[in-house]
């Protein structure tokens, strides 16, 4: 029986780049995943957002995703574009990118970073026992290992066996996904109807001025409300042409299917995240709507919440306690997301009544603040754990300051590239002292000239240092002495060695 420290099912985006995470602090990790290879069909998530896009930006690789996606202001809520062109970050924009190519990337970076992966396997069930886990796989074969992360998506059967509860709210809205050719041409964007929504597009597209362009050619992307809510299974072409002929009064003479899916406004999110040697992350953990593309953005941002302080505790630098603080930090962002989405919902029905709260909706988003909070919300660059009082930076992530230090220039972000903590002086150097954690904490003196800014919350005070987490988010903000440090330093990187 082949022996891993983690084991992830899934190699969706939140499972690949949990594996990166784990492989770079040197954990012996290794997926499971259903597919022979990465090929997704049928439509996903098409983007990445501002704070994503940061997170990767902090591992090194951001560069392989801008090269291959159009950057656009694709922030938004409900029918609303928000733009973020103002906000201070390197990343004030959205990216444009199918699913399909950001699974891509990643797979490649994974398989950089030798992480391997059971491909054509499922995993079938799992047992845990004091000290591990016995992970049964389709094909008979079984993996041993400390702990089981379910990526495996919103029917994750690692949730269902862990018997961990899934509340929420049932569908309100369903609609039909597919790819297929068309006799004739359908007006192709986004339409609003009595029925709800429905839109047009072609895989090949240009984002020009802000606006898409499609290709000329080629089959059909339609996505089209359903009259009634609760079909099961996947939907079939005489469905989706029933569909289109209630939202249209045509049918197009659709015909030859590529792929065809379904999804829904289901609102779900997991009552605990962990149980036991248990995690759940991405889409086993919350489904919502698509609406404001934050699904994929959020799984990706709890690997990086979680990867490293499961590093830590299988290390055995920090206590087992580190890892319920995944829970705790990633549930509450998590359920903001599914009230979005919810609100985002309600806003798309198209009665009169919600016409009129979206008039008022957009006036209200038209002016500065409600855009700046709202934007920087629905971008992941608002996200702040509770980390107690203190300075506005403690519990957000930290800006990718150009930094001066003895050594020359520096970028921040470029101090999380190996997803090791950092403790950056902005005082007299040697100021701060962290000699019981040099092996585990970078340490550099540095200084920055400008202001600070933070998104949504505008100019804040400069600190004279600060203690950053691999997933860079600031754990201690100092103002001249060493108070708290210690403390800080005992409770996320473990008792000094």
């Amino acid at each position: 029986m082949k022996e891993h420290v983690v084991v992830i099912s899934g190699a969706g985006p939140t499972g690949l780049m949990l594996a990166g995470e784990l492989a770079l602090a040197g954990v012996d990790v290794a997926i499971v995943e259903r597919r022979p290879n990465q090929d997704l069909a049928g439509m996903r998530a098409g983007g990445l957002s501002a704070r994503t896009l940061e997170v990767l930006d902090q591992r090194g690789i951001v560069d392989r995703f801008l090269a291959e996606g159009q950057i656009a202001q694709v922030t938004g809520f409900a029918v609303t574009r928000l733009d973020i062109s103002d906000f201070p970050t390197r990343h004030n924009y959205g990216l444009a990118l199918r699913q399909k190519h950001i699974e891509r990337i990643l797979a490649g970076w994974v398989e950089e970073l030798a992480v391997p992966i059971y491909r054509g396997r499922d995993v079938t069930g799992f047992a845990e026992d004091d000290i591990g886990i016995t992970i049964e796989l389709s094909g008979g074969a079984s993996l041993r290992a400390g702990y089981l992360v379910g990526c495996d998506g919103g029917r994750s059967l690692i949730r269902k066996i862990a018997g961990i509860e899934f509340p929420g709210w049932d569908a309100t809205t369903s609609h039909i996904l597919a790819e297929a050719e068309m006799e004739e041409e359908p007006p192709l964007g986004i339409h609003r109807t009595a029925l709800g929504m429905h839109a047009f597009g072609r895989e090949e597209y240009e984002i020009r001025d802000g606006k898409v362009v499609f290709a000329s050619e080629g089959p059909i992307n339609v996505m089209v409300t359903e009259k009634t809510v609760g079909g099961t299974g996947e939907p079939t072409l005489s469905d989706l042409k029933e569909a289109l002929i209630a939202a249209c009064g045509t049918d197009y003479g659709i015909h030859s299917l590529k792929w065809i899916s379904r999804f829904t406004d289901m609102s779900r999110q997991a009552a605990a995240y962990r149980k036991g040697r248990v995690f759940l992350a991405g889409d086993a953990a919350h489904v919502h709507s698509p609406v404001g593309g934050q699904g994929l953005n959020t799984g990706v941002q709890d690997a990086v919440n979680l990867g490293w302080k499961l590093a830590q505790v299988v290390k055995g630098m920090s206590p087992e306690a580190l890892l319920d603080t995944y829970h705790a930090e990633r549930h509450p962002v998590a359920a903001r997301v599914l009230r979005a989405t919810m609100a985002q919902v309600a806003l798309q029905r198209t009665d009169d009544r919600t016409e009129a709260l979206r008039e008022m909706i957009t006036e209200l988003l038209g002016m500065e603040e409600p855009r700046k909070r709202i934007a920087a919300e629905m971008s992941g660059l608002a996200i702040h754990y509770d980390l107690g009082k203190g300075h506005p930076l403690l519990g957000r992530r930290m800006p990718d300051l150009e930094l001066t230090t003895p050594d020359g220039p520096l970028r921040l972000f470029t101090l999380l590239h190996n997803a090791r903590p950092a403790l950056v002086n902005f005082g007299a150097p040697g100021s701060v002292d962290i000699t019981p954690w040099s092996d585990r904490v970078t340490l550099v003196d540095a200084r920055c000239d400008g202001a600070w800014e933070l998104p949504a919350l505008g100019i804040v005070s400069a600190p004279a240092a600060v203690l950053i987490r691999p997933d860079g988010y600031v754990a201690w903000v100092g103002d001249g002495t060493q108070d708290g440090l210690q403390d800080a330093m005992n409770s996320w990187f473990g008792p000094a060695g």
